[in-house]
């Protein structure tokens, strides 16, 4: 249950209901509906949301918001992003292997994008030189910062989510 209360598209006031309606069409989630008390706010996410990660491909940008997700034990990201991953062609056996940390079915840029993140997100300070040299073989400049801010996205929203109690708005998918 949510720990703070969700604006409800019939209790949204004018501003929240025109991003409700516009931007989202119709059909908040939770995530919204928390960040509605704050509607600059919620604006300003969706924009910032649509435009982190979008030099990647959708596989990637996929890979990588999922496995940071699994990292934090983030299920409400996890499970939207186990969702939105079937459009990019990932499977039952792709979420296992990054939930497992086990990178051998991807790609060797996939494999070099993942390690990176990994350790982005578990150890930030302890990027080397090394660790960057090898993101670097596989990426342009525009990519690795999009892969920063895809993994910095990805952990803001999983210490949004869970800590707020925020519930699924679907059936949960077991992994």
């Amino acid at each position: 249950m949510a720990r703070i209360s969700l604006i409800e598209p019939g209790s949204a006031s004018p501003e929240v209901r025109e991003i409700y309606d516009t931007t989202l069409r119709g059909k908040p989630g939770n995530v919204q509906k928390a960040l509605a008390h704050r509607p600059e706010m919620l604006k300003n996410f969706l924009s910032f949301y649509g435009s982190v990660g979008r030099s990647l491909d959708r596989k990637l940008y996929e890979l990588v918001y999922l496995r940071v997700s699994f990292i934090n034990g983030c299920r409400y990201c996890s499970q939207h992003h186990v969702a939105s991953s079937k459009r990019a062609g990932l499977r039952a056996e792709d979420w296992a292997a990054l939930k497992a940390g086990n990178y051998s079915r991807y790609s060797e840029k996939e494999r070099a994008a993942l390690e990176y993140v990994e350790k982005l997100t578990r150890a930030p300070h302890e990027i080397a030189p090394a660790d960057f040299d090898t993101v670097k073989k596989h990426f342009s400049d525009p990519e690795i910062v999009d892969l920063h801010m895809l993994a910095g996205l990805a952990n803001l929203t999983n210490r949004l989510t869970d800590p707020l109690g925020l519930e699924l708005e679907f059936a949960e998918e077991k992994i």
